[in-house]
């Protein structure tokens, strides 16, 4: 379970052989996401991109001697935009426009185009990515506007001296730049998107085979403890009745609410092994209609006759059938122990190629108003069947007694206990 949660931590590959990182997110996004949105300050990033548009900018001035030379005031500029980068996470839309307009400030004192542009690719992705789309768009905006602005009309007035309008073929560069800003943050708000419901999918999933961990065990013990409370209350009553009159059957009885009780005690640590360290295996098989011989014995200790008619040609079932088939017809005789005045039941187990079905009958009549059984019971067989897409019917027959019969599928499994 942890390996597989890690695997979907990361999120599969793409198809089409992009970074996994659109998908899941740049890494210093899950951080953040991991903390609850309250993660450190991006200090690493923020250094590293501080120092490239620092040193950058300066080859990118001397590559361009018709722009002003990087002075003081342009450092400061460039620091002011990268600084701010440090509460992109935790306020993307102050930031976007903060990088947008120092960069215009920039640009419109006449210092070389370079890294500058960088610092504004990295707050408006940051916007977009956080779902602040609108904000992105209209950070690039401004600078884009306040560039045409720059370039077209107040070049007479703005630094350098001497500078001429700029060609609308570099607008063009401009504006493919741009361009590709707002398409890069869009995939990857998309990739985000997707990988944030993929998350929310397998914690739904993960949720829902814990529950239904959950009920499977609680059905299991439910029928180990009906079953064999049931034997060691009769087996009781049996041994205080006969204590004086009769003391070597009350020492039989005695000796059954022993063995009961036993069997009781190891069926249970068998279902609570489930609860140990994941991926170790059971100590001991789950029960299956191969032990139904010991259902039959167990009952006869109660007093209880129970016959058993096996119809068709035998055939290994899966786990889940087998365990669901021996639960049901364990449940269904507890019943009639508890509630039924008979002391005489049928069992049928009939194997087909694609179904197996049971019918356990008694002759009746109930001794209570809960004929055949608590709701608690059959709701907990009709779920071991439905599980295995299969259907429990129970009720009353004409002459008076109950009958259960289970039809449970032998080719499709789906949600098989283990």
């Amino acid at each position: 379970m942890d390996e597989q949660r890690e695997r979907g931590r990361g999120g599969p590959a793409l198809p089409w052989g992009g970074p996994a990182m659109w998908r899941q997110g740049p890494p210093w996004w899950n951080r953040r996401e991991d903390a609850g949105g309250a993660g450190r300050l991006p200090w690493l990033t923020t250094l590293a991109i501080t120092v490239f548009v620092q040193v950058g900018s300066k080859y990118a001035a001397e590559g361009q001697l018709d722009r002003e030379p990087l002075d003081t005031y342009a450092r400061l500029l460039l620091l002011a935009g990268t600084a701010s980068l440090l509460l992109r996470h935790r306020h993307p839309v102050p930031v976007a426009y903060v990088t947008a307009g120092t960069a215009l400030l920039y640009l419109g004192a006449g210092y070389a185009y370079g890294p500058v542009l960088i610092t504004v690719a990295v707050g408006c992705f940051a916007a977009v990515v956080s779902g602040h789309r609108r904000a992105a768009w209209g950070a690039v905006g401004m600078l884009w506007a306040g560039h045409l602005l720059v370039a077209h009309w107040l070049y007479h007035w703005l630094p350098p001296d001497g500078d001429n309008e700029r060609t609308w073929g570099e607008e063009t560069v401009v504006a493919v730049w741009v361009v590709a800003i707002i398409a890069v943050s869009e995939l990857a708000r998309v990739r985000r998107e997707q990988w944030m419901k993929e998350r929310a999918e397998r914690a739904r999933a993960a949720e829902r085979r814990a529950d239904e961990e959950r009920l499977r065990m609680a059905r299991e013990l439910h029928d180990v403890l009906a079953h064999s409370i049931s034997v060691i209350n009769v087996q009781a009553g049996v041994g205080l009745a006969l204590l004086d009159s009769d003391p070597e059957q009350a020492r039989t009885a005695l000796t059954t609410i022993k063995a009961a009780s036993k069997e009781a005690l190891g069926e249970v640590r068998q279902v609570l092994d489930t609860l140990r360290t994941p991926g170790d295996a059971p100590r001991a098989p789950a029960p299956g209609l191969d032990r139904l011989p010991e259902l039959v014995e167990q009952a006869a200790r109660t007093g209880l006759t129970v016959d058993v008619d096996t119809q068709g040609t035998r055939r290994k079932l899966a786990p889940g059938v087998d365990l669901a088939a021996f639960r049901i017809v364990q449940e269904a005789l507890t019943n009639v122990v508890r509630h039924s005045g008979s002391r005489h039941a049928r069992v049928l187990v009939r194997q087909e190629a694609a179904a197996l079905t049971l019918r356990i009958d008694d002759d009746g009549p109930a001794t209570g108003a809960d004929a055949g059984g608590s709701g608690n019971g059959l709701a907990g067989m009709r779920e071991r069947a439905a599980a295995l897409n299969g259907t429990i019917d129970a009720g009353s027959r004409p002459d008076g007694g109950f009958r259960v019969t289970a039809v449970l599928p032998t080719r499709t499994a789906p949600q098989e206990d283990q």
